[in-house]
């Protein structure tokens, strides 16, 4: 079921990690250390992967390198969408993926790469494809994000809903599926891509799509799933109820789960992003968590 675990979530992005309550991403350093150390001693075989960062920076690999991140992850990952966020073209995949290369020498996932169909579906599946020539053999896994659109009654996972203007409602069209269930022209795409790329859809607690995803991911012949099991959901009511339905849903796939989002009565700040206090907390639910599903 469980074939790596991921350690957080673009920490570099300032929606995901609030670098003002951690200057030099310091604690997050030790927040990952300590989830690496607890992974690898609940299951030793279980690749560990870095987070995946987005925007693409050497520069943020580096710092983790000198703080001795590395040394606690098997993989590092990488988010890219050049067509809706990223300051640089769709034909740069291959010269961003070299710029990782040259800081270390494990293997590099595209955990999350997509296009919206925010200006038009014709844009998105054009982007799938050219996507996959781009990206097929030169990563280990690809994950499309995302299966589904985001409902428009959520919010996407953000500070800066007021600052980003139409950025922000962009995060609304990355599915392959519009939100009345119907499908866009790119799912047909991505089905010629699969089982090769994989995708990446997140489920929010006691999420209604669960099921509907699992019959369309079977559908398109998805053999790798990432999604992800969140720190602070675990503190709600019935939460490891919720975990296990969603885990033996997905039991049929290659999963990697990624581990993020502080609980507000674990950090100093009021959201999600913020650092927690004690990162072996963090490092604990991982290995609770990989013992219970892997």
């Amino acid at each position: 079921m469980i074939e790596a675990a991921m350690i957080w979530n673009e920490p570099n992005n300032k929606s995901h990690w609030d670098p003002e309550l951690d200057p030099g991403w310091t604690r997050f350093a030790d927040t990952a250390k300590a989830a690496g150390r607890a992974i690898r001693c609940a299951r030793p075989t279980l690749p560990r992967v870095l987070g995946g960062m987005s925007p693409i920076e050497a520069t943020f690999l580096r710092n983790m390198a000198s703080k001795g991140v590395l040394e606690e992850v098997d993989a590092v990952a990488v988010h890219g969408f050049p067509l809706d966020w990223n300051l640089w073209q769709i034909g740069d995949w291959p010269t961003k993926l070299d710029e990782i290369r040259a800081v270390t020498g494990k293997p590099i996932w595209v955990s999350e790469v997509g296009v919206s169909s925010f200006g038009a579906e014709e844009v998105q599946a054009w982007g799938l494809a050219r996507t996959a020539q781009l990206l097929k053999g030169r990563a280990p896994r690809i994950h499309w994000y995302s299966l589904h659109d985001l409902p428009r009654s959520w919010e996407a996972t953000t500070r800066h809903r007021e600052a980003e203007g139409s950025s922000y409602y962009r995060h609304f069209y990355m599915g392959l599926v519009r939100e009345d269930g119907s499908l866009k022209p790119a799912f047909a795409e991505f089905a010629r891509h699969a089982p090769d790329i994989g995708l990446c859809q997140w489920f929010h607690f006691e999420d209604h799509r669960l099921d509907a995803s699992v019959e369309l991911m079977r559908r398109l012949g998805v053999r790798y799933l990432r999604t992800g099991l969140s720190w602070a959901d675990s503190y709600r009511p019935d939460a490891l109820a919720w975990f296990d339905r969603q885990m033996e849903a997905l039991r049929d796939f290659h999963v990697t789960v990624t581990f993020c989002f502080t609980p507000e009565h674990k950090g100093p700040g009021r959201h999600q992003t913020s650092p927690p206090d004690e990162p072996e907390e963090f490092g604990a639910f991982c290995a609770e968590m990989i013992r219970r599903y892997a």
